[in-house]
């Protein structure tokens, strides 16, 4: 036989094992002696392998028409239009996860495939600028993603030829999106799954990533957007209808910019409909929504006035400009502590996601039908274990509140790692749909405030109570953006903040912010480094006022609450006081010791 007919051959082969593997019988492929370079999910021309038939040549137009064949059978072009950016760098980053995940598909169903698609892939390597890279502006950015996750969905090691290049880039990357490059195999087989999560990579990168038909609003001075309202309970009901881990990972923060938290009628029944009226009205102080759950534990304890107590948000406290300057100071001690908690949040992160991740029960009556029991269909079409169902997820909507001590004692160090793991921890929370909100508590004044020249002026009576001003201050509300809450956190920095803690009062008030929250699910963290004090309190009423009721509060919250209360000491032992608790000697292993409490708390779930 001739060259030619051999030739002939060879693509009449190709294309009918590529229309079996697309199962799709009037897929046609385009050949093309060009190389693999101009190819996309769109558009793929198999390379001529030339009349000799050379099997790397022979490799290569394989892995070529496998790939187009894969693309067709896996690959949905409305669904990757409508979710992918506008963005030049980012669409081309879209595009090469997207790649990868349907190539991953056939790599791990069909060995012959993978061999094929791994010449396929080193030759079009080769003509990538990666490997000419000798900086990472160098690099395309598109081509590093996509090594990464071809290695996490395939186990495949990036070609020796692009390891260079791919080390100018790859720590910076698996820093800022490790998490989701580790998260991509769990929502390999749904492509409405991926797209979101790599969204999320993509935003991680600090690529431009625009919700499609939703341009951000800023609230206005009352804090809530008059027509969020219909608009969120609309977008509610079509994410129950669609049912799918797309409607929970796409429900992120940035969506609720309009709403403030703790807000009394956010939640309660029936309340929907009055509240896009005046929002002036829900602002002012009130009670919020208890759940039938007491105020507090039943104790005697008092405060002499709560008319010097406030609860204030964090921007309130400074103006802009040194509002800007502490952030900045926050950013230079975050620059050498913040690499060993944020591969901690990492690994919260992974732990979180797969909790969230679609898993499904083969071997079913009924259902769709499995791919993998394809063959078996069409052997015996009768046979009735051929479906499989997706099972609930048992990942709950939860919100996380933080607590810190702003006392006095917390200067220095211990404050400024505190709000690097809170602004890690919101960063990490929100990346995975969990809501979350940092708190701080302190006082007004050291030894007694206003409360205390009351007191004073009121003739000194017997066991007072509480005699000093309350300070709680909310650096990030719970359905607050990280990034409107991110230049508040800096506040911790400023002097003269820290004083006296009256840790009890604080626990009751974080606690019945999140009573107030609707989610089914409720975290309170909280970090401390010491017991109540206050001396103006103390001694007016015997040294052990202030904790007694610590206890007698944390005590309460454990066995009545269905809010789960967790603690982290720095240089003082709570597990005295809490009986999920954790004492760390060494402020830097906060971090690590944050995120494994909360992991733990996650895991039994």
């Amino acid at each position: 036989m001739s060259q030619p007919d051999s030739l002939d051959r060879f693509r009449r082969a190709l294309l009918g094992a590529s229309r079996a593997i697309a199962r799709d019988a009037e897929l046609e492929l385009g050949f093309s002696s060009d190389p693999l370079r101009d190819r996309t999910l769109s558009r793929a021309s198999v390379p001529l392998p030339g009349n000799d038939l050379h099997p790397r040549a022979v490799a290569e137009a394989r892995g070529a028409a496998d790939a187009a064949a894969l693309v067709r059978r896996h690959h949905d072009p409305s669904i990757h239009g409508a979710r992918a950016p506008r963005d030049e760098e980012a669409g081309a980053v879209f595009s090469a996860l997207e790649e990868q995940r349907v190539e991953a598909l056939g790599a791990k169903a069909y060995p012959g495939v993978r061999a094929n698609l791994d010449a396929a892939f080193a030759a079009r390597i080769k003509g990538d600028a990666i490997i000419r890279a000798r900086s990472r502006e160098e690099v395309p950015l598109d081509t590093a993603v996509a090594l990464l996750a071809r290695q996490r969905l395939t186990g495949e090691e990036p070609p020796v030829a692009a390891r260079n290049g791919l080390a100018l880039v790859a720590d910076w990357i698996e820093e800022k999106a490790g998490a989701e490059l580790d998260a991509l195999a769990l929502t390999i087989d749904d492509q409405q799954a991926f797209a979101t999560l790599a969204r999320r990579l993509i935003e991680d990168l600090d690529l431009p990533v625009e919700d499609p038909g939703a341009e951000e609003q800023e609230p206005d001075e009352d804090g809530e957007d008059p027509e969020s309202g219909d608009q969120d309970q609309d977008q509610e009901g079509e994410d129950d209808e669609a049912g799918d881990q797309q409607g929970d990972a796409e429900q992120r923060p940035e969506e609720s910019d309009g709403e403030e938290a703790g807000e009394p009628g956010d939640y309660e029944p029936g309340e929907e409909e009055t509240q896009s009226g005046d929002a002036s009205d829900e602002l002012s102080p009130a009670p919020q929504p208890r759940r039938n759950l007491a105020d507090g534990p039943p104790v005697p304890y008092r405060a002499f006035t709560t008319a010097h107590d406030e609860v204030v948000e964090a921007e309130e406290l400074c103006d802009a400009e040194e509002l800007e300057r502490l952030r900045a100071y926050l950013d230079q001690q975050m620059g050498s502590m913040t690499g060993t908690v944020t591969r901690l949040a990492n690994r919260l992160q992974r732990r979180l996601m797969a909790q969230q991740a679609r898993s499904w029960a083969f071997d079913q009556e009924e259902g769709l039908l499995d791919a993998a029991r394809l063959a078996r269909v069409v052997v015996s079409p009768a046979h009735s274990l051929s479906y499989k169902i997706e099972r609930d997820t048992e990942f709950k909507d939860t919100v996380v509140s933080l607590l810190i001590d702003n006392s006095g004692s917390m200067r220095g160090k211990p404050i400024s790692i505190a709000a690097i793991c809170g602004d890690v921890l919101a960063r990490t929370l929100e990346r995975c749909g969990v809501k979350s909100e940092i708190l701080g508590f302190t006082t007004r004044a050291w030894k007694g405030g206003q409360s205390r020249e009351d007191w004073l002026a009121a003739g000194r009576p017997a066991s007072p109570g509480r005699l000093n001003d309350l300070r709680h201050i909310v650096y990030k509300q719970a359905d607050e953006p990280y990034r409107h809450a991110r230049r508040s956190l800096g506040l911790m920095m400023r002097e003269g903040l820290l004083k006296e803690n009256i840790d009890g009062e604080a626990l009751l008030w974080a606690h019945q912010r999140l009573i107030a929250r609707a989610e089914e699910r409720r975290i309170l963290m909280v970090i401390s480094d010491g017991a109540p004090v206050d001396d103006s309190t103390g001694s007016a009423n015997g040294g052990t006022y202030l904790e007694s009721h610590l206890r007698s509060v944390i005590d309460w919250i454990e066995t009545r609450s269905t809010v789960e209360l967790a603690a982290i000491g720095i240089g003082h032992d709570v597990t005295r006081y809490y009986s999920r608790a954790v004492t760390i000697m060494d402020v830097e292993q906060l971090g690590g010791a944050l995120v494994e409490q909360l992991a733990s708390l996650f895991d039994g779930a």
